[in-house]
């Protein structure tokens, strides 16, 4: 097990030594941290090596300038300037929760930007604030929309964090997919196979493989397929693709370039980058604060009072399976799995680091 502390500074030290800015570094170091703490081990100290494969290939603009290209009292649009996705992100989002601070609500969409972790970090930030934030982003395309076989939109997550009073937030992060492709990567490497419903071959037949994508085969939408409603999963996805790419003037779909080393750009493009949408709304612009976060509250009670079916653990709130893990890694410290502690020797080592491999 590794304390959160070790990898954050391996993290941080890391991404200073390729020439990252330290707010950038920290940034970065921050967010895979926080994948890993709440559990999702598909974001987080995995992400390593595809970010340093992808500076090595000079996809990744370390010394980025960030700015607003466009901006009402309410709104912005940012150019991220090809950084890191989480230095891009966060500068979003803070600018987001700055309108919101002014105007009551804050909308921000970035374009030129890149694979910002979990989704969850950013709308998370406003709860400093007694904000709701939301967040959500475009991927790679690895994801067939329903009937199809071809791979025409990422992953694409949304997260929405609410306050509440005497309750935990609401917090809630997923993918528009049935699975990401970070866990499909930590299945193939621990060797193992998946239920079919998640992907398909290259022609558009189930797969259990966790490694089809690398085959030509894609991810399939949340549902699986129509019968069970892959279609309302298609929609979602799209949904995020028109809010972070369409709107912010970043690349939409099969054009989005590749968040993975081994995948080559396409030829078209039809903006900059990958694109973000993030949105902070103050409270108190639509009702009293306190009143709300009271009401949160009964509506938290009311549905862990849910009866469980027979056999089945209690009722959970979105954001319930992260904290818990939250206190568990703070407990236990974080587990990496053998071949991700290979990768992050194998990173350290070439630029003249160290990575303990207990």
């Amino acid at each position: 097990m590794y304390s959160a502390e070790y990898l954050h500074d391996f993290t941080y030290g890391l991404f200073r030594k390729i020439g990252c800015p330290e707010q950038d570094a920290a940034t970065l170091a921050d967010v895979l941290l926080a994948a890993e703490k709440r559990g999702i081990s598909s974001h987080g100290m995995i992400r390593i090596k595809d970010y340093y494969q992808m500076w090595e290939k000079g996809r990744i603009n370390i010394q980025p300038s960030i700015r607003v290209l466009r901006e009402t009292p309410g709104t912005a649009v940012v150019d991220g300037d090809g950084a890191f996705g989480m230095a891009a992100a966060k500068r979003s989002m803070q600018i987001a929760i700055d309108k919101a601070l002014q105007v009551g609500t804050g909308w921000v969409t970035t374009q030129n930007s890149s694979h910002f972790g979990i989704a969850g970090y950013y709308s998370m930030m406003a709860l400093e604030q007694d904000m709701i934030g939301i967040a959500m982003t475009n991927a790679n395309p690895l994801v067939a929309p329903t009937y199809s076989k071809s791979r025409m939109l990422g992953t694409n997550p949304i997260a929405v964090a609410i306050p509440a009073g005497d309750h935990p937030p609401y917090v809630a992060d997923f993918a528009t997919t049935p699975i990401a492709r970070g866990k499909l990567k930590i299945k193939g490497q621990q060797g193992e196979r998946i239920a079919e419903g998640f992907v398909q071959d290259a022609e558009g037949h189930p797969s259990t493989d966790p490694d089809i994508i690398k085959q030509g085969g894609s991810i399939l939408p949340l549902g699986g397929d129509h019968l069970h409603g892959s279609h309302k999963g298609y929609c979602l996805n799209s949904m995020v693709d028109i809010f972070s790419a369409v709107f912010s003037g970043a690349n939409f779909g099969p054009f989005v370039p590749p968040q993975v080393p081994y995948l080559e750009a396409p030829d078209k493009q039809t903006g900059k980058g990958l694109g973000h949408f993030f949105g902070a709304m103050r409270i108190d612009a639509f009702q009293e604060k306190e009143t709300f976060k009271q009401r949160m509250d009964q509506w938290i009670e009311t549905f862990r009072q849910s009866e469980s079916a027979e056999g089945q653990p209690p009722v959970l709130i979105p954001g319930d399976p992260e904290r818990a893990m939250e206190t568990q890694t703070a407990r236990e410290g974080i587990e990496l799995i053998d071949a991700v502690k290979k990768d992050l020797r194998e990173v350290a080592g070439s630029l003249g680091l160290s990575f303990d491999m207990e």
